[in-house]
């Protein structure tokens, strides 16, 4: 198992985010995933010794922003992902190390999704969850415009989330 370094910066201040066990919990995933299904990732046929990826906890008006100036979509966002070693022909590796990219959340949507719908049972730190294992699947290469895609990264987030006991978060 490659050594996996994750970096987190939060920029939204009106929850306490414990990015310790975010880290942790987000490494088991990563770890879940090179395990299960590298062959069919970006990392395919790659020799690399460490994985680095950034997480940043934000507002939808910076998700918005970055949608807008980047992506030409002008709304916000609940999570974008930069997927820069899957988006990379040349799949840059430097001193070992594979970028894999950066997971932007918007805190205050993950909120307002949880509160939104009375029959979810989801607390913030468990929609937390299920994006970065959602924003994971894109930096290392899979995408959903089938509902065959779909369906892939949605069973694969599922077994990733039962390594963390998602259920108990």
């Amino acid at each position: 198992m490659p050594e996996i370094n994750i970096f987190t910066e939060n920029i939204y201040e009106k929850l306490n985010i414990d990015e310790t066990d975010i880290i942790d919990k987000t490494r088991k995933i990563l770890e879940f995933y090179i395990s299960d299904i590298y062959k069919e990732s970006c990392l395919n046929n790659e020799v690399f010794s460490s994985i680095t990826l950034d997480i940043v906890f934000c507002d939808s008006k910076k998700t918005h922003e970055l949608n807008r100036d980047y992506r030409d979509k002008d709304y916000p966002a609940d999570i974008i992902t930069f997927a820069i070693f899957a988006d990379d022909e040349n799949h840059f590796i430097f001193d070992g190390d594979i970028n894999l990219g950066e997971i932007i959340i918007a805190m205050d949507k993950v909120e307002e999704g949880v509160n939104r719908d009375i029959s979810n049972s989801k607390n913030w730190k468990q929609e937390l969850m299920f994006l970065i294992s959602h924003g994971l699947m894109h930096l290392l290469g899979f995408d959903h415009q089938t509902e065959e895609e779909y369906n892939f990264v949605i069973s694969k987030q599922k077994q990733a989330l039962e390594r963390i006991n998602y259920d108990t978060i």
